[in-house]
C-alpha cells in the first residue's frame, strides 16, 4: 500500500496512519474492523485517490502499538469516537468523509451521531447502525445465532487462548483465503503478527469485551450509505434492513450479491464507486 506512514500523538497515545493523495484532496477517514489493521484498505486507496481524494487509514486504538490501553473500559464505543475524533484534530482534518467496515463501521456510526460537526457523510460498511444490530439480536434468532461467536470473545484469557493457538488457525480461517474473501496471504500473515505482539489480541477483544448496549447511539441526521452483502456470516438481512429506521439524512442501501464479509478486499471497485457517489453528493 504506498503513501505515508504517518506517526500521529493523540495526547500519550500514538497512532499508526497510512495517508495517501494530494495533499490539498478532500479528507476521508477509512476505519478498519477486526481482525485487521490499516492494510485492510489497500485496494480501496487508490480509487479514492485516483479521483483526488486524500485518505487517511489509522490503525485503530489497540492496533497501533503505542495506542493499546490496558483497561477494558477505554474500548467503550463512546470513548472510541472520542479518541478518533481527537485524532483528526491533530491531523488538522476538521470534517472528513467517514468509512468505516465492520468495528470501524461501529465507530463511524458512533462518530455521525456524536460528533456530526466532524463528519461530511458516512459511509457503513457491513456493520449497520448499533440500534438496528441490537434489535435484531434481541428478535431474530437467526442473528443471535450468527453472532455466537461474540460469546467466546468476551471470555477473557479463554478467547486469547483459543485463537492464539496454532498460530492463530482460528482467525486464519476466518479471513479466508484469497481465492475465497480477496484478502492477500501476506495481509493475514501482518494481521497474525500484529495480534501475536504481547496484548495486542486482548486490546483487540477489548473493543466486544466493551460492548454495552446502555448508551445507545443516536439516529443519524447526516448523509448516509450503508453497503451490505448477502455472503456476510456476522450480519443478516434483518439486521442490514433494519439500519434505514436510524437514518433521518439522505440514505442509500447497497446490497453486494455473492460477496462475503470481507467487503474492502472482495470488492473493492462497487465498494469505491458506492463512496465516491456519497462523497459527490454531500
Amino acid at each position: 500500500m504506498p503513501g505515508e506512514l504517518l506517526q500521529v500523538d493523540v495526547g500519550d497515545l500514538t497512532f499508526d496512519v497510512r495517508a495517501d493523495g494530494p495533499d490539498d484532496g478532500r479528507p476521508v477517514l477509512l476505519l478498519h474492523g477486526f481482525p485487521e489493521t490499516s492494510l485492510s484498505w489497500a485496494a480501496v486507496t487508490p480509487l479514492l485517490t485516483e479521483a483526488g481524494l486524500r485518505t487517511y487509514a489509522p490503525d485503530q486504538l489497540g492496533y497501533s502499538p503505542g495506542a493499546r490501553p490496558a483497561e477494558v473500559g477505554a474500548y467503550a464505543l463512546a470513548n472510541l469516537a472520542q479518541v478518533t475524533a481527537d485524532l483528526m484534530t491533530a491531523m488538522e482534518i476538521p470534517r472528513a468523509d467517514v468509512v468505516g467496515h465492520d468495528w470501524g463501521a461501529n465507530v463511524a456510526w458512533a462518530l455521525a451521531a456524536w460528533h456530526a460537526d466532524r463528519v461530511r457523510s458516512l459511509t457503513a460498511v457491513s456493520v449497520p447502525h448499533p440500534a438496528a444490530f441490537t434489535t435484531a439480536y434481541r428478535d431474530d434468532p437467526e442473528q443471535r445465532e450468527r453472532s455466537a461467536y461474540i460469546r467466546l470473545f468476551w471470555q477473557e484469557g479463554k478467547a486469547e487462548e483459543v485463537l492464539l493457538e496454532d498460530d492463530m488457525r482460528r482467525l486464519r480461517r476466518m479471513l479466508g483465503s484469497e481465492a475465497e474473501t480477496g484478502i492477500p496471504a501476506e495481509a493475514v500473515d501482518q494481521y497474525v503478527a500484529v495480534l501475536s505482539a504481547p496484548g495486542a489480541l486482548t486490546a483487540a477483544l477489548n473493543w466486544y469485551r466493551a460492548m454495552s448496549s446502555r448508551t445507545p447511539v443516536d439516529a443519524v441526521d447526516l448523509p448516509t450509505t450503508y453497503v451490505w452483502s448477502d455472503g456476510d456470516i456476522a450480519i443478516g438481512r434483518t439486521a442490514a434492513e433494519g439500519c434505514a429506521q436510524h437514518v433521518r439524512g439522505d440514505y442509500r442501501f447497497v446490497e453486494l450479491n455473492g460477496v462475503t464479509h470481507w467487503i474492502p478486499e472482495q470488492a473493492p471497485e462497487p465498494l469505491a464507486t458506492a463512496i465516491l457517489d456519497r462523497i459527490a453528493s454531500s
